[in-house]
C-alpha cells in the first residue's frame, strides 16, 4: 500500500518525502500540503517544486478562515517572527504556534489517506520540535494519541508514520542528504522571504544544521550571517 505526506516545502517534510518514495516508490507516493493562512505562502510554489522533483502526486488543500483570530506569528495579521535561535525564546510555548494545526492537517490528510487507500500518513515533526513544550502537536505524547486515532479512525487501515520524530535538525539534514533529497528546492523562513531572512528561529535552526553536517546551505540568505 502507499503512503500520503503532509508536505509544506520545507527542510523536514521534504526529508519525509524523501523516505516515503524511497520505501513506497514515486507512483504510490502522493503529498498533500495546506493554505491556511500563513505568512509563508510562498512555501506551496516550493512544495509543489519538490513534488515535481520526486514526481509524485501533489494537492494543495485549503483550510478557510479556522485560524482567524489566532496570535501566532506564522498567520498573516499576526505578530511578528522573532529574531532570535529557538533556544533564546522563553520556555513553554512558541510565538509560531498555530492552535492544533497538526491536529487539523492530520485529520485531513488521514482522510485523503483512506480515499485513496494509502496505508502510511508520513508526518515530520522532530525531536527539536517537541523540546520545551514549544509545540504540543509535534511531543511524542501527541504524535502517540494522533496515531491511534488515525488507526482506529481509518477503520486499522493507515498508521501515522513520523520517521523524524527522534532525530535533531542534524539528523534530520543528514538522512536526506543521504537521499538526495532536493533541499535546494526548499523553504524554511517562516517571514517567506527570497533570499530567505537569516535571523528567525527557523532560518538559523536549519542554517546550523547544515554546518553541523559540514556543508553549507544551498539556499540564499540575506543578510548573510
Amino acid at each position: 500500500m502507499g503512503a500520503v505526506v503532509l508536505l509544506s516545502g520545507g527542510l523536514d517534510s521534504t526529508t519525509c518525502l524523501a523516505m516515503a518514495v524511497d520505501t513506497h516508490g514515486a507512483a504510490e507516493t502522493h503529498a498533500v500540503s495546506f493554505d491556511y493562512g500563513q505568512k509563508h505562502r510562498a512555501e506551496l510554489d516550493h512544495a509543489a517544486a519538490v513534488a515535481d522533483y520526486f514526481s509524485v502526486g501533489h494537492q494543495v488543500i485549503p483550510v478557510p478562515s479556522v485560524f482567524s483570530g489566532a496570535h501566532s506569528t506564522l498567520l498573516v495579521g499576526g505578530p511578528d517572527n522573532p529574531q532570535i535561535a529557538y533556544e533564546d525564546l522563553p520556555e513553554g510555548q512558541s510565538p509560531a504556534y498555530v492552535p492544533f494545526r497538526n491536529a487539523i492537517f492530520l485529520s485531513l490528510a488521514g482522510a485523503v489517506a483512506l480515499i485513496r487507500e494509502a496505508g502510511s500518513l508520513y508526518f515530520g515533526a522532530h525531536s527539536e520540535d517537541a523540546e520545551r513544550w514549544a509545540y504540543p502537536d509535534c511531543t511524542p505524547e501527541f504524535i502517540g494519541a494522533m496515531a491511534n486515532a488515525v488507526f482506529v479512525g481509518t477503520y486499522f487501515k493507515v498508521r501515522l508514520i513520523s520517521p523524524l520524530q527522534w532525530m535533531t535538525k542534524r539528523e534530520v539534514v543528514r538522512q536526506g542528504l543521504e537521499l538526495k533529497a532536493p533541499y535546494h528546492l526548499t523553504m524554511s523562513c517562516y517571514d517567506g522571504r527570497e533570499p530567505a531572512c537569516g535571523i528567525c528561529p527557523t532560518c538559523r535552526s536549519r542554517r546550523e544544521a547544515f554546518r553541523a553536517n559540514g556543508i553549507e546551505d544551498p539556499i540564499g540568505y540575506e543578510p548573510d550571517l
